[in-house]
């Protein structure tokens, strides 16, 4: 690891060949004083140099004095929520590598090194802890079957990059950081982060990882079903704004339809008969049609937008240097 953050300084600072860039781990908890030291003592001797902040996010227990008597930069963010806290720690630390990780314990601390060197070697954006459970309690069905599920839609929908675009492991460029507008409020982040990578078509990979269980008196604070609907619900948001022509264009032509099979009936009616016995109906065939095309047109209007706002965002991430330019 220290060879290759060498050979990156000399790449990247000709100037000042004895430079190293800045790491920052970033450790969002929430009641993990049973786990934060480890995860704490852990990273320290995994990356020597890097800066370890741990972020408390409301904690009843002694989370934050743990975290402290541990060694790491404590802070807090008020509002609840893992997505509030990513937002306030991209928006408050600075550094050239970022290492994102949950404060259960549960990410194996070794493989930073790894994923910082594939990052830094591959001029990438983000790498993502594919994690590789050592326990039938590292990763629970439900939990799995939903990760799957969710990761093989956001595929058919954005494009296949992640097979777990649920872990909570992820190494990130400043680029990235940066440039990353964080709208979610839950555990719905990681997957506004694949997202954003994947709508920008930016540089990623996956490194494989090992996950543990969490130690004893460490609970985990995600609900399967709960958290799983909102991820889901995240998901179609996503797509409904990122891919506004496919979505509305999906609906209007579902509309059509709709409409053509009520309006077949009356017509035919109409031809035999010349009568419109079922007056509703038709009025209904009209009105679904009408809807169908307003569908479509909105469909390409916000798409222009979209393409707008992408545009914004690929400048954003633009005008932040590369991984260790500052």
């Amino acid at each position: 690891m220290a060879e290759a953050l060498a050979r990156f300084a000399q790449e990247e600072f000709p100037q000042a060949a004895t430079a190293q860039p800045t790491i920052a781990v970033l450790v969002p908890c929430y009641n993990e004083e049973a786990a934060v030291a480890t995860v704490v003592a852990d990273f320290r001797k995994a990356l020597p140099s890097a800066t370890i902040y741990v972020y408390d996010n409301n904690s009843g227990d002694r989370t934050v004095e743990v975290a402290r008597e541990a060694g790491a930069e404590v802070r807090s963010e008020m509002h609840q929520g893992k997505g509030h806290v990513v937002r306030r720690m991209f928006a408050d630390i600075d550094a050239d590598v970022y290492v994102l990780v949950d404060g259960d314990a549960t990410y194996d601390a070794p493989s930073a090194p790894k994923m910082i060197e594939k990052l830094v070697a591959g001029h990438l954006d983000m790498v993502v802890g594919l994690r590789v459970d050592q326990s039938v309690a590292a990763y629970r069905p439900g939990h799995r079957t939903g990760n799957w599920m969710l990761t093989t839609f956001l595929a058919s929908v954005f494009g296949e990059a992640f097979k777990d675009i649920l872990s909570g492991y992820r190494v990130f460029s400043r680029r990235f950081v940066k440039s990353f507008p964080v709208l979610s409020d839950g555990f719905e982040i990681e997957t506004e982060l694949s997202v954003h990578a994947l709508e920008l078509a930016l540089p990623v990979a996956e490194v494989a990882t090992p996950y543990y269980a969490r130690p004893e008196g460490s609970f985990s604070k995600l609900n399967t079903w709960r958290d799983g609907f909102r991820i889901l619900g995240t998901i179609l948001r996503l797509y409904r704004s990122e891919k506004p022509l496919r979505f509305f264009t999906a609906i209007g032509v579902f509309l059509m339809l709709v409409s053509i099979g009520l309006a077949i009936p009356v017509l035919v009616t109409y031809l035999e008969q010349g009568v419109v016995p079922r007056l509703p109906t038709a009025v209904l065939s009209m009105g679904l049609m009408i809807v169908a095309v307003l569908s479509i047109s909105s469909g390409l209007v916000l798409d222009t937008v979209t393409r707008g706002r992408r545009e914004i965002k690929l400048l954003a991430y633009l005008s932040q240097p590369a991984v260790g330019r500052r």
